[in-house]
This record gives C-alpha cells, sequence and structure tokens, in this order.
C-alpha cells in the first residue's frame, strides 16, 4: 500500500513539473512587449503547413505589415530615381559639371539598396559636343552601365529625327517608354518604344508608364512628319487602359513618367490644386486611383507637389542640376502605400564625391568622334551674355543671306527664334567648338524665306515674344513704318523659324547642309571676332 502511494505521489510530482514547466513560457509571451515572428507558423485552413507558398496566400488583417499566417514582411521599400533633361551634360567643363559624381552617387544607391529603380523622363541626348556628335549613343552606353530601367522619351530625343532614336533603342538595354506616339500612316504606335515596363523588386510587381507630353511644337517638324503625339483626352484614355493592364497583370505600384511638367521652382512638399497642374495631367488619374507616383520633366523646374489626392509629382531640374528621389513603402497584400521620402537631390549633394571610372572609359571610346569638337577657335576677350550671342547669330544669318542671295533678293531682316542653352553665356578666356556648340546645340538649316508684309511686321518688327532676335540693315530699316502689308519680303531664318506655321514663311532657298548657326559663330570667332 505504502509502495502504492509513493508511486503516486512522484507521478503527481512529475505532473506538477510539467504543467509548471508549459506555463512559464505562455506568461512569459504575455508580459513581453517585443514582438518575434515565431518559426513555426500556426496552420490556416488555406495553409494547413503555416507557410505561404505564394504571395497571394498572405493575409495582413490588421494592417501592421506583418503576414498574419506565415509572420512574413509583406512591405517592401522602393528607392526611386529619376533623371529629367540631362541634354548630355557628361564631361566636366569650366561652366558645367558632368555626370562623374552623379554615376558614383547613383551607383553607391544601387549598392546600398536592391530595390533601387533608376529611371529617365527624356531629354537626355542634345545638349553638348560628345553627346551630339554621337547621336545620344554616349548617354544611352551609360544609362545601361547603371542599369536604368526605363526612359521616357522626350521632344529634343527627336531633334536628329527618329533614325537615332530607333538606333539608341537598338543599343539600351532597357526600353524606351511613349504610350502616346504614333505613326501617321498606320495609327499604331512606334515600333522603337513601349507604353510601359513591369518590374519585380521582390514580391512586389512595379508598373511604370512612360508618356511624352503636348511638346510637338518644340520640334522642328520636319524631323516629326511622320509621327504624332496624342494628347489631353487620348493621352489620358491610353494610360486609364494601360494601367488598368498592369493592375491585371500584377502591378503592386504604379509610376507615370511624363516629359511635361510644372512651370515653377519651390522647396519643400508644395500642396496644389488641381487647376494648378491641369495644363499637362489629368488629376483623374491621381483621384482614381490609375497612377501611385508621378515623376516629370522638360520645364526644367525642381519640385516636389503633392496633388489634391495625395499623389506626389517630382521634377529634379535640367542640366545636371540634380535629381528626383522618392523612397515609399508598399504594402503588397493591402494594396497600400506610404511616402516616407519624396526629395530634390541638388548637385552639391554628391559634387565632392570621386569620379566614377565609367565616365572616362566611355568618352576614350568616343575619342576619335569627339576630338574635333575640342578645338580651339579663338580668344574671347570679355564675357558674353546669352542675349548679345543671339543677337550675333541674327547678325550672321543676315549677313550669310546678303552674301549668298543678295544679288537676286531684297533681304529684310535675318535672325527668327533663337535660344541659347546651358550654360548660356560665355566666359573670358579660349573658346572650342565646343562651348559654341553647347550653347547653340540645334542642327536648323539656314533658309531664305518669303514673307507677306503683315506677317513681316507682326512677327519680326513689332513681336512681343522676347526670343525672337533680328538684324537688318539700310533697307530693313527704310521698311519701318512702310511695309505693305500685301507685298512679298524676303528674310533669313532657320528651319525652326520657318517651320513654325504661324510665322507665314515659305522657303525659297536653303544654305549649304550642315551649315548651322554655331558654325557661323565657330567662323566669327577663328577671324577674330571675339577679340575686342
Amino acid at each position: 500500500m505504502n509502495k502504492r502511494i509513493s508511486a503516486l505521489l512522484i507521478l503527481l510530482a512529475l505532473f506538477m513539473q510539467t504543467l509548471c514547466g508549459c506555463l512559464a513560457p505562455l506568461e512569459k509571451i504575455s508580459t513581453d512587449t517585443t514582438y518575434t515572428p515565431s518559426p513555426f507558423p500556426s496552420p490556416s485552413p488555406s495553409n494547413p503547413n503555416g507557410t505561404c507558398q505564394a504571395k497571394k496566400d498572405h493575409k495582413d488583417g490588421d494592417s501592421n505589415g506583418i503576414c498574419d499566417t506565415c509572420h512574413a514582411d509583406v512591405t517592401v521599400t522602393l528607392d526611386l530615381y529619376a533623371i529629367n533633361d540631362l541634354h548630355g551634360k557628361f564631361a566636366d567643363s569650366d561652366t558645367q559639371g558632368g555626370v562623374d559624381e552623379l554615376t558614383t552617387y547613383l551607383r553607391t544607391s544601387a549598392m546600398r539598396d536592391e530595390q533601387a529603380i533608376f529611371l529617365s523622363t527624356g531629354d537626355m541626348w542634345q545638349g553638348s559636343s560628345e553627346s551630339n556628335v554621337t547621336r545620344g549613343n554616349l548617354m544611352t552606353d551609360w544609362m545601361n552601365d547603371l542599369g536604368f530601367a526605363s526612359m521616357t522619351l522626350g521632344n529634343h530625343e527627336y531633334d536628329w529625327g527618329e533614325d537615332p532614336v530607333r538606333t539608341n533603342a537598338e543599343i539600351a538595354n532597357f526600353p524606351f517608354l511613349a504610350i502616346n506616339v504614333f505613326e501617321r500612316a498606320t495609327n499604331e504606335r512606334v515600333d522603337y518604344c513601349e507604353p510601359s515596363i513591369l518590374l519585380e523588386r521582390g514580391n512586389l510587381t512595379v508598373g511604370i508608364i512612360g508618356a511624352i507630353g503636348d511638346c510637338y511644337s518644340s520640334i522642328s517638324s520636319d524631323q516629326v512628319e511622320d509621327i504624332y503625339f496624342k494628347t489631353d483626352a487620348q493621352l489620358t484614355a491610353l494610360v486609364i487602359a494601360e494601367a488598368k493592364r498592369l493592375r491585371e497583370s500584377g502591378a503592386d505600384y504604379i509610376v507615370y513618367a511624363i516629359h511635361d511638367g510644372y512651370g515653377r521652382s519651390s522647396t519643400g512638399t508644395k500642396d496644389v490644386a488641381s487647376g494648378m497642374i491641369s495644363s499637362y495631367y489629368d488629376p483623374s488619374l491621381s483621384r482614381d486611383g490609375h497612377v501611385d507616383m508621378v515623376f516629370e520633366g522638360h520645364s526644367h523646374k525642381s519640385y516636389v507637389l503633392r496633388d489634391t489626392y495625395g499623389v506626389y509629382h517630382l521634377q529634379g531640374g535640367g542640366d545636371n542640376q540634380g535629381l528626383s528621389h522618392a523612397e515609399v513603402e508598399i504594402n503588397f497584400v493591402n494594396d497600400t502605400s506610404k511616402v516616407n521620402t519624396a526629395e530634390n537631390v541638388t548637385a552639391s549633394t554628391y559634387a565632392s564625391l570621386a569620379d566614377d571610372a565609367i565616365v572616362a572609359e566611355l568618352l576614350a571610346k568616343y575619342d576619335s568622334v569627339i576630338a574635333p569638337t575640342r578645338r580651339v577657335l579663338g580668344n574671347n576677350v570679355r564675357f558674353r551674355s546669352s542675349d548679345e550671342l543671339c543677337d550675333l547669330a541674327a547678325k550672321l544669318y543676315y549677313e550669310i543671306g546678303l552674301q549668298t542671295w543678295g544679288d537676286t533678293y531684297d533681304i529684310a531682316l535675318g535672325g527668327g527664334f533663337f535660344q541659347a542653352r546651358s550654360p548660356y553665356n560665355l566666359n573670358a578666356g579660349d573658346v572650342t567648338y565646343s562651348d559654341v556648340q553647347m550653347i547653340f546645340p540645334f542642327d536648323n538649316q539656314i533658309v531664305l524665306c518669303a514673307v507677306s508684309g503683315y506677317k513681316l511686321q507682326q512677327k519680326f518688327f513689332e513681336t512681343s515674344n522676347s526670343s525672337y532676335h533680328i538684324s537688318y540693315g539700310s533697307y530693313g530699316q527704310s521698311l519701318k513704318g512702310n511695309i505693305d502689308p500685301n507685298a512679298t519680303y524676303y528674310v533669313v531664318v532657320d528651319t525652326y523659324t520657318s517651320q513654325y506655321t504661324p510665322n507665314g514663311l515659305t522657303v525659297v532657298a536653303q544654305l549649304a547642309p550642315d551649315v548651322f548657326a554655331r558654325d557661323l559663330l565657330a567662323e566669327y570667332i577663328e577671324n577674330g571676332g571675339f577679340e575686342n
């Protein structure tokens, strides 16, 4: 009997020890404020093994970013970097920084964060000798090296027509995006660009839609006579349809990269009403959830805007002044997102970084093409403003017109629409062909045109457009106040001015091909024109 009692007491002691051992961990969990995911998730009806085999299996009922079933993190943090309007500013010069340090900054960002995405919103090629003479190939190679995800086409990608765009598309390891560029002959989207791209980042799928804005008038019409851009309501319809298609294909987040933008720079985050951006962006894209983030370009402004519906719009200036950056935390289960950072990163942020070797390597690759642009034309004894340079270009147009056609035609004036490009002005010192090409980069042919007296008076002599610069001699001077509105007169302009329909110009003759404003200016400097 005593043995039986002893055995029972032993069993009772073992039971109490086991019970205490079970209760201790439960008591600890109930008081610990730090959550540690269980390595052995509890089973659920849809996941009997307690693991989520596919993205769709995750659940996050309390929206805490942790899967209710497998306790995995169901958020992804994206770092989006966008460059706009770089305009070929690749190599350092006395007046313009190159991409040496920018490359280091981007490469470091990509190494630090595997979720980094680099994209462009256009106008990457036109503007510098090294990019112009390679027809943008240099810049495309650079974007390849950095692993850009996409590039939206800008208006200046068309400054040399469609062929260089096609060539660069073949070189690029990333797609050119332009949902709204169509062929006139077929009314089909052009074959060298795509409407969008889908990217996978961990469990996240990102869609990028690209579009060029209503920039058709910013391109010499002879370069784009075979294509047209769908804008306004047509563009909105295209973006909505593409956004829906991307959502159906699994996109958790949609970025809209458009080569168009707001007209003012600002600091910090600025809340804007729909009417302030509706000239280039349809706010319904934000209102109805078609677009989650917008990167912009074209206007060369620096800003971070937040529209009425909470969607951010960013542009990072132009001419290598900086770039746009947004850090976004996305819950791919509940389709929610939070913008942690939206900012402009100015060039001063990375100006002190070491140069990246790829810049020198690419310059060496294209050296035989670039080298002739480095020749010194002559000495400039003083600072020349952009207005002075544009006035001089108009004078040179008038003089070459008199020399070429003056025996046959009475030429009223020379000039037209001129806008100097970055760095805009010319400092004292030696001047290279590259310096001149950066200021006047466009390949606009010089032409003799006929114009009615009415248009001559309205569009040239009395224009209020400060970008029109004209030059004339005694004959032009005599016309002031004596123009017959019905008579025909003759002016020397370039094809950008002649092809602008409201000017009412008819081309009569063309100067030798491949002689542009910069070439006349280069010859002027070589002849000692800037020595006084």
